[in-house]
């Protein structure tokens, strides 16, 4: 083996080091996912991004959060309600979720994975004026 193969391998092998922030990779964060345990922490700095690997089994019961999100679908198909609309999704779609506003993956395939990212301040809950 060449020494740049070599350095390469080590290379792979230190961002898959839990130690290292480089890299993420879905089948070894999926493989600490469970029924009860359907989110795993990825990556966090601070008050500025926060990411995670989400998948529910059954049904998601997640509540509006203080800061906007993105989800990125890594496997899967399914239906999502942000308010009052509704959407099909399929592996490599884009779903975005302002602060506060509710949402949930109505439908879902068994294999189901996506990727959020929280970024951006937490926000106070917008008061209701009426």
């Amino acid at each position: 083996m060449s020494d740049k193969m070599a350095q390469a391998r080590m290379a792979d092998a230190a961002a898959a080091s839990p130690d290292s922030d480089l890299q993420a990779r879905l089948a070894d964060v999926a493989a600490l996912l469970s029924a009860d345990t359907p989110v795993q922490i990825v990556f966090e700095q601070g008050e500025e991004v926060l990411v995670e690997l989400y998948a529910p089994v059954g049904e998601d019961r997640q509540k509006p959060h203080e800061r906007d999100e993105l989800y990125i679908v890594a496997t899967g198909e399914g239906t999502f309600r942000r308010g009052e609309e509704v959407v099909s999704f399929t592996a490599g779609d884009l779903l975005y979720v302002p602060a506060h506003v509710p949402h949930r993956f109505e439908t879902f395939s068994q294999d189901f994975r996506a990727w959020v990212i929280f970024y951006g301040p937490k926000r106070p809950a917008p008061t209701d004026l009426s």
